[in-house]
């Protein structure tokens, strides 16, 4: 009698195909509520109803007629419907990052910050900011340094990794750990600096994560990335697909494992370096929405990279209205790191009981 094929839980089969049309219906659902909350709710003295912030952007679109008060149309068109679209592609953009990662590595802890993808963004972005960057090339000045940095960290990991002419997922993580160590160890240095400076609190921006200073040209670049992401990765689904199953198997079944690995690693920089760019640095959204997803529909790739995209903006924008509304613009990382880390804990601890009952 054979033995029992242990499938760990995140990666574990389940009967999805009759849920996909349901779940995908109520994250859409989700979606929408979360974005019409987004612009009505917040900390000013002046009320915006729901159906007041639909007026609004129906009036803007050009589905509308009626009128709306000057000073509600400037709160919601002007300030919180941009940054409510922020948060959901910041949120869409790190949650693909991680399904990605976590597909190539075939690692359930893998995420942009575990290769160092995140790190090396978030220091690129910061100094770009600091050196007074930001305003260059057409005011995406920031967003190239982040993905200069990303490229930089994603760069020596695969240096490090590959060894004659292949790299080895195993050493790849290893050589994420490495790098994103090294490179957070800038990070004091460049504080102490920043503090003579009296740059500080514009360096804890991207370190700490927060979209307050969302406006609509970062959005705009935010959907322009986030639709060449969703493309790459639909492209790649069935590459990792059978990735999960073995580098060894995917390649015995056709799969160009080292040009796979390559794309997921710039693909997944670009999504994090313009996501940190916008936003900072905002944990657990890339590690923790995947699983979640897989739980939901399964892992088959192909419908999981749209999935993870709703739910990753949905989390993002609850964080941001949590703290819009109740904690006095507390960082938004602070927030998804207080939610994502007893999730991912739960996730764990399901994952090792099911094992032990194999």
């Amino acid at each position: 009698m054979s033995s029992p094929r242990i499938v760990p839980a995140p990666f574990a089969p389940v009967p999805a195909a009759r849920r996909t049309v349901p779940v995908f219906t109520a994250a859409f659902l989700l979606l929408f509520t979360v974005l019409v909350l987004g612009v009505s709710l917040g900390p000013s003295d002046v009320r915006v109803g729901p159906m007041d912030a639909l007026h609004v952007v129906a009036r803007h679109l050009g589905l509308s007629q009626i009128p709306v008060d000057s000073v509600t149309d400037s709160i919601v068109w002007d300030i919180r419907l941009p940054r409510a679209l922020a948060g959901a592609l910041v949120g869409a953009l790190l949650a693909c990052a991680g399904l990605a990662l976590q597909g190539l590595l075939m690692n359930p802890l893998a995420d942009p910050y575990t290769v160092g993808v995140a790190a090396g963004a978030g220091v690129g972005a910061a100094l770009g900011d600091v050196l007074g960057i930001g305003a260059m090339i057409w005011g995406l000045g920031t967003v190239t340094t982040a993905f200069g940095g990303g490229l930089l960290a994603v760069a020596a990991v695969y240096w490090l990794a590959r060894v004659r002419g292949r790299v080895a997922v195993e050493t790849l993580l290893l050589a994420g750990v490495v790098v994103g160590s090294l490179v957070w160890s800038l990070i004091p240095l460049m504080m102490f600096l920043s503090h003579r400076s009296n740059d500080l609190p514009r360096l804890l921006y991207y370190l700490i994560g927060s979209i307050q200073g969302a406006d609509w040209t970062r959005s705009g670049l935010l959907l322009a990335v986030l639709c060449v992401v969703l493309v790459m990765l639909g492209r790649a689904a069935r590459d990792l697909d059978l990735m999960t199953v073995g580098e060894e198997s995917a390649a015995y079944l056709g799969v160009e494992t080292e040009r796979v690995k390559r794309n997921i690693l710039w693909v997944s920089t670009l999504a994090t370096a313009a996501a940190v760019s916008v936003a900072g640095i905002i944990g657990f959204v890339g590690l923790v929405v995947p699983h979640i997803a897989r739980r939901l529909i399964g892992p088959s790739h192909a419908p999981l990279v749209p999935l993870v995209a709703v739910l990753g903006a949905c989390l993002v924008v609850l964080a941001d209205i949590s703290v819009r509304v109740w904690l006095d613009e507390m960082p938004i990382g602070v927030v998804t790191s207080l939610l994502g880390a007893p999730v991912f804990c739960l996730l764990l601890r399901q994952g090792s009981r099911e094992l032990r009952q194999v």
